[in-house]
């Protein structure tokens, strides 16, 4: 089954403890995956993992093929040969609380080039050929990123469309002439790649044996300056110097009186249904390489999206328009077979045709327990009672969310009244409420982790249309203690979101975790 009765954690790798000043793919990783195991937790949902760029922000990588080399765990290029302690020395300038991107970012590239050094003048003559075959395989995309790569290098981090016109919009001599100026940079960016998946291939088998599944998050747009867009240019709705003349957003909502603007350039949906989504199917194609699952951000966007002119300041004068809707999953079924492991994030301004498409294809909904309770206290179709279907994934909150504690230290004493009024005395808010969606009919239930450990608003992950101080938090490893362990398996077991027996669920409760960090 795709969705047996479960429960789950949402936690993006950077936020794993580790010595380097953001999480990564090493002993942190395998610590988690062992957490969940022990506490019969099934999935492990992440954000995005593709390379990110100016904000931070995993749903504005620069590329929605690549895996981020922030997350190359540096500790496993030091076992494998690649680096030496005096290659990483301790920084005064890393935290274990909060990711601090210029210094980790310099920091981890720095150990890599170094790594790629090495890797150039000592590698066997099989990790060569593993090194190509990787390149190979991966060539319809990795070709195009890694000169993107490389030309933003060059240009000092410059987006794509203020490079020199022929470069920016991919005219062949001079293509042919980057490449052969920027082999060296390209080369390293290809090698980032191959580490950076087989380190995710090898914690991806560790889950395997755990009984842990991977859910994967594929934003609908993609970022203006990103190699996906500077590939395939013709794709989007991009005037004669590569800039987008419509761009995406929402209109206002529970996040923004005047709507996001986020910026995304358009698909020219005409032209990718001509070429039967080829670009989509490749997209979708890796991402399960990567993952078991995956939620589709702004699923609505494929019935209708929001068009909001490149000249406006906010989202508020937009137009809905029109999407490719059940034409594109269906030849989506052709490549990948009829039952997609998709969930559909239905949130924000949803209208009956968005429902219909989600159940044509039998995809899963959300439903985010902190929307359960409004003023006013009517029922609105988060409230657990009011679920038609078990086909549906319950979140306490999602990564836009405040964390739980944080939302219930900030709401009107009237909607503290609708939720005792619903559940009775309220003694820990974030538990209280996981208990609520583990007693749900929903197949599914998600939590954040900071919900689990009942963290408040300052561990919160991302604020809607903030643009700084977001997805920065991290925990530390003891934060995984005994005690979180048994009630959080105590309570998918009492549930039934494992199948495990007393005995078997009290001896994980004990269990080891992982290594150390």
């Amino acid at each position: 089954m795709q969705f047996p009765r479960s429960s789950g954690v949402l936690l993006h790798p950077t936020s794993l403890p580790g010595a380097y000043g953001i999480g990564d793919l090493g002993a942190g990783a395998y610590q988690f995956a062992d957490f969940l195991h022990i506490t019969g937790q099934t999935l492990w949902q992440v954000l995005p993992l593709g390379p990110t760029s100016f904000g931070d922000s995993p749903y504005q990588a620069i590329s929605s093929f690549a895996g981020n080399p922030l997350l190359i765990s540096l500790d496993t290029l030091k076992e494998d040969g690649w680096l030496t302690d005096d290659d990483l020395p301790p920084s005064k300038d890393f935290n274990d609380y909060v990711v601090n991107y210029g210094p980790v970012i310099e920091y981890h590239i720095e150990a890599l080039n170094r790594a790629f050094a090495v890797f150039s003048e000592t590698a066997s003559k099989d990790q060569k050929a593993e090194f190509k075959a990787f390149c190979d395989a991966n060539q319809s995309w990795l070709d195009d990123f890694a000169l993107f790569a490389a030309l933003k290098d060059s240009h000092d981090g410059a987006p794509w469309w203020d490079w020199p016109a022929g470069q920016a919009l991919r005219e062949p001599k001079e293509l042919e002439a980057a490449k052969q100026g920027l082999d060296d940079s390209i080369q390293s960016h290809m090698f980032r790649q191959w580490l950076f998946n087989n380190q995710w291939e090898a914690l991806r088998q560790y889950c395997v044996e755990r009984d842990v599944r991977l859910m994967g998050d594929i934003p609908i747009f993609v970022a203006h300056d990103s190699s996906d867009t500077w590939a395939n240019q013709s794709l989007f709705y991009l005037d004669d110097k590569g800039m987008p003349t419509v761009i995406a957003g929402v209109p206002p909502d529970y996040f923004s009186a005047t709507g996001q603007r986020w910026g995304n350039p358009l698909y020219r949906w005409d032209k990718m249904k001509k070429n039967k989504y080829a670009w989509w199917k490749s997209r979708f194609g890796r991402a399960m390489e990567l993952f078991d699952l995956v939620r589709i951000d702004h699923f609505r966007g494929f019935v209708a999206y929001w068009e909001i002119p490149a000249t406006e300041e906010t989202a508020v004068n937009g137009q809905w328009v029109k999407g490719p809707s059940s034409h594109f999953f269906k030849a989506l079924q052709k490549d990948f077979g009829d039952d997609l492991p998709i969930v559909a994030e239905d949130l924000g301004e949803i209208t009956p045709d968005v429902y219909a498409l989600r159940d044509e294809f039998n995809f899963p909904g959300m439903k985010i327990l902190q929307f359960a309770f409004e003023e006013g206290c009517e029922p609105n179709g988060f409230q657990p009672h009011t679920y038609t279907t078990a086909n549906c994934v319950v979140y306490t909150g999602t990564h836009d969310n405040n964390t739980t504690l944080g939302w219930w230290n900030e709401v009107s004493d009237n909607i503290r009244n609708c939720v005792q009024a619903y559940m009775g005395p309220i003694h820990d808010p974030a538990r209280d409420l996981m208990r609520l969606g583990m007693m749900s009919i929903a197949h599914t239930v998600i939590s954040p982790l900071q919900d689990i450990l009942g963290y408040g608003g300052d561990t919160r992950m991302n604020h809607p249309g903030v643009a700084a101080g977001n997805w920065s938090w991290r925990y530390t490893a003891d934060a995984l203690s005994e005690d979180v362990r048994f009630i959080l398996g105590d309570m998918s077991y009492r549930y039934d979101r494992q199948r495990l027996t007393e005995e078997q669920r009290l001896e994980r409760a004990k269990g080891s975790i992982h290594g150390s960090i």
